[in-house]
């Protein structure tokens, strides 16, 4: 679940009082664009867009007016503007306006749950503005810090110090930054980043920094988001397709439910179970694979079954090869696993039809030979080709087999075995 812009960011920020941009929504009149504009000396007209997707400056997305006949034409520009970076795509629902900020310094600032330190990180540097990628390590400081103690003013004056940041910025930056890890910790969040923050001289002489753009991510199990008032359709609908937001409702305590579709053209529909699992295959299986799936934590009967129905719905009429594949389990039930998914597939059959399909199973765990003999029996009764791997199979060989029967099934093999289910 992700949030990125100022529309709904600046509501955020205002919970640590920090300071933003003013700001106007898609809903702004003439007349409140041209006060603002009137005020500040211009604005910034930025396309809304659900989701995290970046690279918008580049693409040209983000307008610039000094007078109202400007930022409506950028509006028109903009308001339902495509953006595609990688393999996301992004329509805009709208725009902003946001107030000039003048600045002579740009700080790119960031929290994250770092895998690395196994702690919460900072990230900062006072070379903001642009791409964090782009800047050598010697100019970016990451600091991970103890969560017990939390974020305190001295982390940002060590970090910036020791990249030689201007003086005159470091106190600024130590009286404001900490107020966003009350954000960041208290609201469920995984990532916040601000990029860039914009340090403006107030007609006092004091300098300032001010939040001119957001990204925050948060944790879907953990429902401290709610407290910030946001919509729900915003945290659902974040640019997920039917498929995902589909298998995103049955996320529980138990079991993981993660999905991305990786080729909607592909013709291998991996079910797997475990990260390490995942992380080989989905590379392995390249472009092939439809989908990128982690289905451990010993998920219960019914919520295997209902995954692998959607799963089946979305993915099999397509697939040459349904792959169920994970690592040897320590706690996971396989034949529970394996029961849910076999009655899930003869619901299918039942329901949409038999489809000419291979399955390759590879697994390891509590249960195996039972559930592969529940699977079996399923398999053999709807009449589908099958090859099974136990737990002393090398994975990747059991993905390279995977791989083989994707290319016998598209070289006549579908044919045989439709011919064999009675599929004309």
């Amino acid at each position: 679940m992700q949030i990125t812009g100022m529309l709904w960011g600046a509501k955020l920020l205002k919970y640590v009082d920090f300071p933003t941009p003013e700001i106007l929504g898609p809903e702004a009149t003439p007349d409140q664009i041209k006060d603002l504009i009137a005020r500040n000396g211009g604005v910034l007209i930025k396309p809304i867009f659900k989701g995290g997707i970046g690279k918008k400056g580049k693409a040209g997305l983000i307008g610039k007016a000094t007078d109202v006949e400007t930022a409506l034409r950028e509006k028109e520009r903009l308001y339902f503007a495509e953006h595609r970076h990688g393999n996301a795509i992004a329509k805009s629902e709208g725009v902003t306006f946001e107030a000039f900020v003048p600045a002579a310094y740009e700080v790119y600032f960031s929290f994250s749950d770092n895998t690395q330190f196994r702690a919460p990180t900072m990230t900062i540097t006072h070379h903001g503005g642009m791409d964090i990628e782009e800047l050598p390590k010697d100019k970016i400081a990451v600091v991970p810090f103890d969560p017990l103690t939390g974020f305190k003013s001295f982390i940002v004056a060590n970090a910036m110090m020791h990249l030689n940041a201007p003086n005159e910025i470091i106190s600024p930056l130590m009286q404001n930054l900490p107020k966003l890890y009350d954000l960041f910790n208290n609201y469920g969040m995984t990532t916040l980043e601000i990029n860039p923050i914009r340090i403006m001289r107030t007609p006092e002489g004091r300098l300032t920094p001010v939040a001119c753009d957001f990204k925050g991510a948060f944790d879907s199990d953990d429902v401290s988001w709610k407290r910030l008032g946001l919509p729900q359709s915003l945290m659902e609908g974040t640019g997920f397709s039917a498929y995902e937001v589909e298998v995103n409702q049955l996320r529980t305590y138990q079991g993981q439910s993660d999905v991305f579709i990786i080729n909607p053209h592909g013709t291998i529909t991996a079910m797997t179970f475990g990260g390490g699992a995942n992380a080989l295959v989905t590379e392995q299986l390249g472009d092939a694979a439809t989908i990128s799936s982690d289905f451990g934590g010993n998920p219960p009967y019914q919520k295997m079954f209902d995954i692998s129905r959607i799963t089946f719905k979305y993915w099999l009429k397509q697939s040459n090869v349904l792959f169920i594949i994970g690592g040897k389990a320590n706690n996971t039930d396989i034949f529970e696993t394996f029961r849910a998914m076999a009655d899930a597939l003869r619901d299918h059959f039942s329901t949409y039809g038999p489809s000419p399909l291979y399955v390759v199973v590879g697994r390891g765990g509590p249960n195996l030979i039972r559930g592969m003999g529940y699977m079996r029996d399923t398999l053999d009764a709807l009449g589908v080709p099958y090859r099974m791997f136990g737990f002393d199979s090398a994975m990747s060989e059991v993905v390279n087999y995977a791989k083989a029967a994707d290319e016998w099934m598209a070289k006549g093999g579908r044919d045989l075995v439709a011919q064999k289910l009675g599929i004309k």
